[in-house]
């Protein structure tokens, strides 16, 4: 009953606010301190008791109580800092007045006339400004309101007996925030920290609410509108004001804070001594602190100051504009091996987590914050090069790639997840341009890791080159731009491929197959890149680890068919609308004997109904419909495997590919589907008026000429070579039967 009635005194207090028209005084300090006394004892409460109807009725009716009550919560965040929080009753004011904060904030935020209410000087100042009792030099003393927050929260998360231990061992007297050393109350050991502080769950639970409200404080972009003028204060191109302070010499805490962050996150173990159900027996506070510790922390690494000066301002005014960021700088300042040892095992700990799996269901913790983890390795090899050659040098390099190839192969159809597709690609993109990670990739691949793709038996290579097959003949229509970049990591790392299974030698002829389809090649301006990209692949392997890639030698050597009819691509006009008019027929859209040659030209103004890039003929998991209409998978089209492909006679005059479905690995939880039409195995069918020298400009013979005859030469050799070898086991074997 007493904790309704609290409650109830808490909500009674916001009616009052929310419904007085006259402005209350920041004087009555009774009643102001309603809001964070002790009647209320979680965050949910606070959500709950404040619905966010009236908080936007408050801003509109009541400017000013609004402008009082969040310059009062400031003015009690300050006066915690100041006094050290060392009673109870302080600790709780304080959390109430941080969750308070931490709920009114957006709301400010999405007003464009409150954004720069917290970059105003305080009221009592400017009060005093309008009696003119204040001279000049008081003015510029005065911290805008904000400042006031973010300092009084950086010195919260190094208050002793708040949020961090303390170190003293004198009488009982609460420690000066304003002279604590803060390097010596770092969260955890790791970088630059040797000591292990006690763990605490209290602590942990502070820590979070006050890096709660710091996102919120940095997530004023979020509702700032794409259109906003430049040159406003608030404008999107502008640099966050929230965040240029915090990671900026005047805050003093910024080094520590970088470093806690940095350990508190490095050295979580989700699942600890592997005690099986033991996150449902016992509530772990550590992972949502580091939850939020890693989005505070890669938030703050994408505010490049150096950069947008560059760019955005002239040379005298980026060096005297906005301050550095400290966290990149201390960030590209790491060196020492110990230190990315560290770092890279908390790292792969913590991206392989959810890729473990014993005979128990649902023994083992799973940790969901992995798209956080791929966009902070992403920051951390882009700023600092010593970590990302470190990386390349080091075996748990493979230990980064199979939880990036899962999360890519797991995503790869739904369209809400792209943003991870992105950075999972730019990451293995960034590896892939190295030596080192081209080497490691002939390391035999015996983790099974529960995924929906053929079972094979080979190398870390073989489990590149068939999930980005999958991803590409089975991901959805947001992941064509991705397709070069896909290409491209298999030609970086082709060169060092000693010896490729069948299934991947079979998964690279089917791209090329596909893409090397006339039709494809000229919807598409770009498109012969992918072909491009196969052939080179090729030609690296071809040439530089020709001895044990047997398998796709034979393969090749078996779709040789493919590289003639590439080399004898037609690039006249007549030919190529011979192409269009069979495909026409075929679709059912134009007559057999329809006359193509009167057509007029094309205005230059794109159709929407014209093919664009990432319609690929013949990609298996894509859909075709059949003459009538009935959406139908499509497999391996133009394969002449009888085994892998069977011709089903339909009631018109094509036929479809009809193939059983690939084994998948027990245990593995399939993909969703992808959306019809994505992906179909054959391109849609464009307008009778559709000039195909309008996209395809000849690139594609010069181009690829070279490496087409070089294959072609190659297999020629090959055949020759393999012709002897055979001749002489059959001699061989013939003289044995005789003796």
């Amino acid at each position: 009953m007493g904790n309704a009635d609290t409650k109830l005194n808490f909500r009674k207090a916001v009616i009052q606010l929310t419904t007085k028209t006259q402005p209350i005084e920041a004087a009555d300090h009774q009643f102001w301190e309603q809001f964070w006394a002790e009647n209320v004892s979680s965050v949910q409460d606070v959500f709950a008791l404040i619905p966010a109807a009236e908080i936007r009725a408050l801003r509109e009716e009541s400017p000013s109580n609004l402008a009082t009550l969040c310059y009062k919560a400031v003015e009690r965040l300050v006066q915690s800092a100041e006094s050290g929080c060392s009673s109870k009753v302080e600790q709780v004011a304080t959390l109430n007045c941080v969750r308070l904060m931490t709920r009114i904030l957006p709301y400010i935020f999405e007003d464009p006339d409150w954004r720069g209410f917290f970059w105003s000087s305080l009221p009592a100042a400017s009060d005093n400004r309008s009696r003119g009792s204040l001279n000049e030099e008081t003015e510029d003393e005065t911290p805008p309101l904000a400042q006031s927050l973010l300092n009084a929260l950086s010195d919260l998360l190094f208050c002793p007996e708040f949020t961090v231990h303390t170190n003293r061992k004198g009488p009982h007297t609460p420690e000066d925030l304003q002279s604590l050393d803060s390097c010596e109350y770092i969260w955890a050991s790791g970088v630059g920290f040797a000591q292990d502080p006690p763990y605490n769950v209290s602590y942990d639970i502070h820590r979070r609410e006050l890096l709660k409200l710091l996102l919120t404080c940095f997530s004023e972009a979020m509702y700032i509108p794409a259109g906003s003028p430049s040159g406003d204060t608030s404008s999107s191109s502008a640099l966050n004001p929230w965040i240029s302070y915090f990671t900026s010499s005047d805050n003093r805490h910024a080094l520590p804070l970088f470093t806690s962050l940095l350990n508190i996150v490095s050295s979580y173990d989700p699942v600890g001594y592997g005690v099986p159900y033991n996150h449902l027996m016992f509530r772990d506070h550590r992972e949502p602190l580091v939850q939020v510790a890693i989005q505070l922390l890669i938030v703050t690494l994408d505010h490049d100051v150096g950069s947008n000066t560059a760019d955005d301002q002239p040379e005298d005014e980026a060096d005297s504009g906005q301050p550095d960021n400290l966290f990149v700088n201390y960030l590209s300042r790491i060196h020492r091996d110990e230190d990315f040892n560290f770092i890279l095992h908390g790292m792969t700990r913590l991206l392989n987590n959810p890729l473990q799996h014993t005979y128990l269901p649902n023994s083992i913790k799973k940790v969901q914050f992995h798209q956080e983890l791929l966009v902070f390795l992403w920051k951390f090899c882009d700023a600092n090069k010593k970590f990302l050659f470190h990386v390349l040098k080091s075996s748990e390099v493979l230990e980064l790639l199979v939880p990036i190839l899962y999360h890519l192969n797991d995503a790869r159809a739904d369209q809400s997840r792209v943003g991870l597709m992105h950075i999972g690609v730019f990451i293995l993109l960034l590896l892939s341009g190295e030596r080192n990670f081209g080497v490691r990739l002939n390391k035999v691949y015996n983790v099974r890791v529960p995924m929906d793709i053929p079972v094979f038996t080979g190398t870390h290579a073989d489990l590149l080159i068939i999930v980005f097959h999958k991803i590409i003949t089975t991901g959805h229509q947001r992941l064509q731009p991705l397709f070069d970049c896909l290409l491209t990591i298999i030609c970086n790392v082709s060169p060092y491929l000693k010896s490729l299974s069948m299934v991947a030698s079979n998964k690279l002829l089917h791209l090329l197959e596909a893409f090397s389809t006339p039709w494809f090649l000229i919807s598409s301006p770009t498109n012969h890149h992918l072909v491009f990209f196969l052939l080179e692949s090729f030609n690296n392997i071809i040439q530089y680890q020709f001895d044990g890639n047997s398998n796709l030698i034979y393969t090749i050597i078996r779709k040789r068919h493919v590289f003639h009819q590439l080399s004898n691509l037609a690039t006249d006009h007549q030919s190529l609308m011979k192409i269009m008019s069979r495909k026409r027929e075929r679709r059912g859209t134009l007559p057999r004997n329809a006359n193509l040659t009167s057509a007029p030209q094309s205005t230059g103004q794109s159709n929407p109904a014209s093919p664009q890039r990432g319609d690929v003929t013949g990609l298996g998991g894509g859909t075709t419909e059949s003459s009538a209409g009935e959406v139908m998978p499509m497999g391996r089209a133009g394969s002449q495997d009888t085994e892998e492909a069977e011709r089903v006679p339909t009631d018109g005059h094509n036929a479809e590919l009809k193939v059983g479905s690939e084994p998948s690995m027990e245990g593995s939880r399939p993909a969703q589907e992808a959306e019809p039409g994505t992906l179909k195995a054959s391109l849609a069918a464009t307008p009778v008026y559709f000039d195909p020298f309008r996209n395809f400009n000849g690139k594609l013979p010069l181009v690829c000429q070279r490496l087409i005859y070089y294959l072609i030469l190659q297999m020629e050799l090959t055949e020759l070579m393999v012709q002897p070898k055979s001749l002489s086991r059959k001699q061989g074997n013939d003289t044995t039967k005789c003796n």
